[in-house]
């Protein structure tokens, strides 16, 4: 299966698209961007970003789904991206909880359908995986339908149960280390930099785009979770492992996730498919890594035709 090729800059921002600012409920102001999607629109794509991550790394696919129609919105979380930060040290990714997040989800989410046209679907990938279920489950949002990428409905926890390494998070906050970094340097702990874009792809020069992005706008970068983050994440996940909660998401979702994973836990999202109603999966094994739409495009064309198909399915035009 391969994905119609879109020929772009992927460190240049489309001229067809929009950047802004929105001010969330309480005057935070978070950033955006936004494809009109021509006179008759496909219906209307927001797109959630993982943990650390800004829009500007995923403007290949924004821009694929753009080009097949859809009005395509993305946002940087509050407290990343372009959307400021929430500590002195602007390189610590933190949040005072998930549940604020989803307060802003909450808001925007209410406008924006309001104000594009239907079917409304989410993509999300990893950290934005795990607030759009919660999302779903605590009816913050109402898509017609959603696609998630490695989603965060677990993480690695090198063979220690969660609830363990939740009680060491909850330590390090408790003798004064919520703020600081929970490691020094990229997305894992005992992970050096030079090991970081393996971690998330297998494609080198996607991988670049984000550090290409990092010089051309230095304020989008964002270091390791504070001790804070590590534990009200963690608290996020055992949330949704409570019983009846997935179980009563009636959305049909597409879970995408790889074996090879070394950020989040593949067993949690495959477990939790069989809990979800209306789920479908797409498993890959060592050829793909964490960020399967910035994979090679072996991987990333089944991931896009994958996802293609199921919004055919269950968001057809209207």
């Amino acid at each position: 299966m391969h994905a119609q090729k879109i020929h772009m800059d992927r460190r240049a921002i489309p001229s067809d698209a929009t950047e802004s600012l929105w001010t969330a409920e309480d005057g935070w102001s978070i950033r955006r961007i936004d494809w009109a999607g021509g006179h008759e629109p496909r219906g209307s794509m927001l797109f959630l970003p993982g943990r650390g991550d800004h829009y500007e790394k995923y403007l290949e696919t924004l821009a694929y789904y753009a080009a097949r129609g859809w009005r395509v919105t993305s946002v940087d979380w509050r407290g990343q991206g372009a959307s400021g930060r929430l500590l002195a040290d602007p390189e610590v990714g933190h949040i005072d909880d998930f549940s604020t997040w989803i307060a802003d989800l909450r808001y925007f989410w209410t406008r924006w359908k309001a104000e594009t046209p239907g079917p409304h679907v989410v993509l999300a990938h990893s950290m934005g995986g795990q607030l759009a279920m919660r999302a779903l489950v605590e009816k913050a949002i109402d898509p017609d339908a959603v696609a998630m990428s490695a989603p965060m409905l677990g993480i690695q926890t090198a063979g220690l149960p969660l609830w363990l390494n939740h009680t060491f998070a909850k330590m390090m906050c408790s003798i004064g280390r919520d703020e600081l970094p929970a490691w020094k340097v990229s997305e894992k702990p005992l992970s050096p930099m030079h090991d970081r874009g393996k971690i998330l792809t297998g494609d080198k020069d996607r991988y670049e785009d984000e550090l290409a992005w990092w010089a051309l706008r230095p304020e989008v970068k964002l270091g390791p979770p504070s001790w804070h983050w590590i534990e009200r994440a963690i608290d996020s996940i055992r949330l949704l492992d409570r019983p009846a909660m997935l179980e009563k998401v009636q959305t049909p979702i597409l879970l995408l996730a790889t074996t090879a994973d070394q950020l989040v836990s593949t067993p949690r999202i495959i477990k939790d498919s069989k809990r979800l109603p209306h789920a479908e999966t797409l498993i890959f094994g060592k050829e793909a890594a964490h960020e399967l739409l910035r994979e090679v495009d072996a991987v990333r064309d089944q991931c896009l035709s994958r996802i293609d198909a199921f919004l055919d399915m269950h968001a057809p035009v209207k």
